[in-house]
């Protein structure tokens, strides 16, 4: 029975606590960026970019967003592939929510990390199966050859991810924090180390998913990979303190914790750019904006407001479609229209 370790630190509950705020901020905001738009697709490229980068892949973040819209880049196609695979396992997560699927299980895992794989892997028979070929794996240092990890035995690995799961599934009825399931169940593959390769991927992509099923992050505005890479020694450093203090996931889960603090962060402060207002009442539907609409409430927040000639010159537009685009905020009650004639200007509406 898997039984997880750790304490609920004042470091730990901090962060905790600034992640409810911070998601709190965000899911009342009145105004909020076009979703699928804007952060939902900055976010799974940004995942994409770093949770591949972190694996070593060289793809820099403008060619895996040339990619990701349909454009060639000069890369070798394993690597071209992997990014287009890992993109396509984040976007899929989606179908593995609680209601379209109660219950996670070991082949719901196999086939993502299928998904992960395919085709960038040396050998077929190592796609969405666990190891089965060695009795033990050794994990070295790249540079210096040096035994890093030793994960269980290969025999072990399908009765410890079906401990895994049932944890994770048992968790869904219970009130445990989702951020830290979410973390617990990332280290916990890590160290599993069910695959021959893809692991950290996979231990990536998985922790996103409980958070998506928890209802934690169902419009899928952030990215948490992009904190990892960020500073990888660290990472790796911490994934490796677990081990090191008898398996004891505290300082992991700190860390853990505050990635998301900070990844959530960032989506607020974008946020706040729009002015901030906060829906009247949970009943009140969030109003999402274009990029375009977003640039001239951004202009009417930093000057006190904005006229239809600041607007044809910020978009490059017409006066027609600058009056259209004006308009269209005005009957969403975000500006309001101030003077007469040529004096005309547009302030927010508070």
């Amino acid at each position: 029975m898997f039984k997880p370790k750790y304490r609920l630190t004042h470091t730990l509950v901090k962060y905790l606590t600034q992640i409810s705020d911070y998601r709190s901020s965000i899911l009342n905001a009145r105004l909020v960026p076009k979703w699928a738009v804007n952060l939902r697709k900055e976010a799974l490229i940004r995942s994409t970019y770093a949770s591949t980068s972190i694996e070593g892949n060289p793809l820099s973040f403008e060619e895996v967003s040339d990619l990701m819209i349909g454009r060639d880049v000069l890369a070798l196609t394993k690597d071209k592939k992997e990014v287009i695979n890992y993109f396509s396992a984040l976007e899929k997560l989606d179908n593995l929510t609680i209601n379209q699927k109660p219950v996670l299980t070991q082949a719901d895992v196999l086939a993502l990390h299928k998904l992960i794989t395919k085709g960038v892997l040396k050998s077929t028979k190592y796609v969405g199966k666990y190891r089965s070929d060695k009795e033990y794996v050794l994990l070295r240092n790249r540079a210096s050859g040096e035994v890093t990890y030793l994960p269980p035995p290969t025999k072990k690995v399908p009765q410890l991810m079906a401990d895994l799961l049932a944890w994770i599934n048992v968790n869904q009825e219970t009130d445990l924090n989702p951020v830290l399931e979410a973390g617990i169940v990332h280290y916990e593959l890590v160290r599993i180390h069910p695959f021959m390769d893809g692991n950290g991927r996979t231990g990536r992509a998985l922790a996103t998913l409980i958070l998506i099923r928890r209802g934690f992050d169902t419009k899928r505005f952030f990215s948490l990979d992009d904190f990892y890479n960020s500073d990888r020694e660290r990472y790796y450093q911490v994934l490796k303190s677990v081990h090191e203090q008898d398996y004891d996931l505290t300082k992991w889960l700190e860390y853990f914790g505050e990635g998301v603090a900070i990844s959530l962060k960032s989506v607020k402060d974008k946020i706040l750019k729009l002015g901030g207002l906060k829906k009247q009442n949970s009943e009140e539907p969030q109003i999402s904006l274009r990029n375009d609409q977003i640039k001239i409430i951004e202009l009417a927040n930093q000057n006190g407001s904005v006229t239809n000639r600041e607007v044809q010159k910020l978009l490059r537009v017409s006066n027609k479609k600058a009056y259209q685009l004006l308009h269209e905020l005005v009957n969403l009650k975000i500006l309001m229209r101030v003077g007469l004639g040529r004096s005309v200007r547009y302030t927010n509406k508070t």
